[in-house]
């Protein structure tokens, strides 16, 4: 699935990855490809991002909102 991950000021990620944990509002939870839409709110935490290699990428942010639709995730952080 592709996953952009923007502020206010810059484009923190845009890439490839197989999984995705957030810091939902209501507790954390994770997406992977094929996931059904969805739009959830954020709070402050750390946004994981498992890449097509399985590597790990970790992103703090202060709240915001995340959308996945057609295999697309995009995050706008705070």
């Amino acid at each position: 699935m592709t996953v952009e991950i923007i502020t206010p000021g810059e484009t923190l990620y845009s890439g490839e990855a197989i999984l995705v944990k957030l810091p939902g509002a209501e507790g954390s939870f994770e997406v992977m490809q094929n996931h059904a839409p969805i739009i959830a709110l954020l709070q402050k935490g750390k946004v994981k991002v498992k890449d097509l290699e399985n590597k790990e990428i970790y992103f703090d942010i202060n709240g915001g909102v995340v959308e996945m639709l057609k295999n697309k995730l995009v995050i706008l952080a705070e």
